[in-house]
């Protein structure tokens, strides 16, 4: 007679790292405590250390990915490992690997397509005054411009449904990576949670890879990007009404000189505001064109993820 009983669920934990060796083994040794039915995959991204050769020697499976960049290595690894569950952090040894059974049983027992594990009860220096800064500051950006809100939308630790690693087309490069990963759920409107984790300070010997001003304009500009494409009509809406509105103040003298005496002295700036005027009325054509494109494109986006079939279910035995 065959066993009822679901097979359980597969999972990977998934750690790209770039000199990482002064951490790394500690936190393969974590997570395999932790979850000991993951697999382990560490994606090396050019490392000059012994990052690769530690994370084997822990138990890892190592794969390298060439393109530098935290993104291309996501990527890489979303394309290459195969699971229904995925658990991803940094490799840096800050982030609790005790709260991955959490992540993941609020991730299956919810059918939820991703919970992200945010920053709290952080040790003394581990999490620097101008990078909480930012990362309220960019929340705070991506809730006013998408609607709604994560905590910590920076975090690098995340548990992701098979459906949304399979479905999340991973265009940017670097460390903006999280903030595409948090637009992406806004946007296909996916059920997802957010999870306190504990967040510690950076063994002796690891340094960090994230460059706080580079970094954070970089993620802003990727937040713009993510609005003009994902919302063009408000988007075209705004910079057109602004244009309209500088029009007419320039305009309104000429009017009030042509009622006043019917002529127009000022040509050259007559010429202005019709210029801007036709400027704004081509822009609000092309939020309403890019408007349907993107409507398509968030249709073709949704038939993807729901052609992935979604990770089992946990449930009790017998």
């Amino acid at each position: 007679m065959s066993d009822p009983r679901p097979d359980p669920p597969r999972v990977a934990v998934l750690i790209p790292c770039y000199n990482e060796a002064a951490a790394i083994g500690q936190v393969v040794g974590a997570f395999q405590e932790a979850l000991p039915a993951a697999r382990i995959h560490v994606y090396d991204n050019n490392s000059t250390d012994d990052t690769a050769a530690v994370a084997r020697a822990a138990g890892a499976l190592v794969g390298r990915e060439t393109a530098q960049g935290k993104g291309h290595v996501v990527r890489r690894m979303f394309a290459d490992v195969e699971a229904d569950v995925y658990v991803m952090v940094d490799g840096d040894a800050t982030y609790d690997a005790a709260s991955a059974p959490r992540m993941v049983d609020l991730l299956l027992d919810h059918r939820l397509d991703m919970v992200v594990g945010c920053r709290a009860g952080t040790a003394q220096g581990a999490y620097r005054a101008g990078h909480r800064v930012g990362n309220v500051l960019l929340t705070s950006s991506v809730r006013f411009l998408f609607g709604r809100q994560f905590t910590d939308m920076l975090s690098g630790y995340r548990a992701f449904s098979r459906r949304f690693v399979k479905s999340f087309p991973v265009l940017s490069t670097g460390f903006e990576i999280e903030t595409e990963l948090t637009v992406h759920a806004l946007e296909l409107a996916m059920p997802v949670a957010e999870l306190d984790t504990p967040y510690g300070a950076r063994p002796q010997g690891s340094v960090s890879k994230l460059r706080t001003y580079t970094d954070g304009a970089k993620i802003l500009r990727l937040i713009l990007s993510l609005y003009r494409n994902e919302k063009p009509l408000p988007f075209f809406s705004i910079l057109s009404s602004l244009l309209v509105a500088l029009a007419l103040g320039l305009a309104v003298p000429l009017f009030r000189t042509y009622l006043a005496t019917g002529l127009v002295p000022r040509f050259p700036t007559a010429i202005l505001c019709t210029g801007l005027m036709v400027i704004a009325a081509l822009g609000y054509t092309c939020g309403f064109i890019l408007d349907t494109v993107t409507r398509g494109r968030k249709e073709v986006k949704k038939l993807a993820y729901l052609a992935t079939p979604p990770s089992p279910r946990i449930q009790e035995g017998p």
